[in-house]
């Protein structure tokens, strides 16, 4: 059987489609391993760190394509 090739950002939103078949359950097992290690106060600070990063960054201009 081929592979089968979806976009898990469009296709997954709701949950994994493919089950036991998904390319990327390694990610699964460390963001799981992720949440249980880490405090929500430690999630919040992180978030507002990369907040604050993104807010500070220069804007990025999209040229578009002739």
């Amino acid at each position: 059987m081929p592979e089968t090739t979806i976009d898990c950002a469009t296709a997954c939103i709701n949950g994994c489609v493919l089950g036991d078949k998904c390319p990327n359950l390694e990610y699964k097992q460390e963001s799981a391993k992720f949440i249980q290690e880490t405090s929500l106060d430690r999630m919040l600070e992180i978030a507002e760190e990369r907040l604050r990063k993104k807010m500070t960054e220069p804007p990025k201009w999209v040229y578009p394509e002739e």
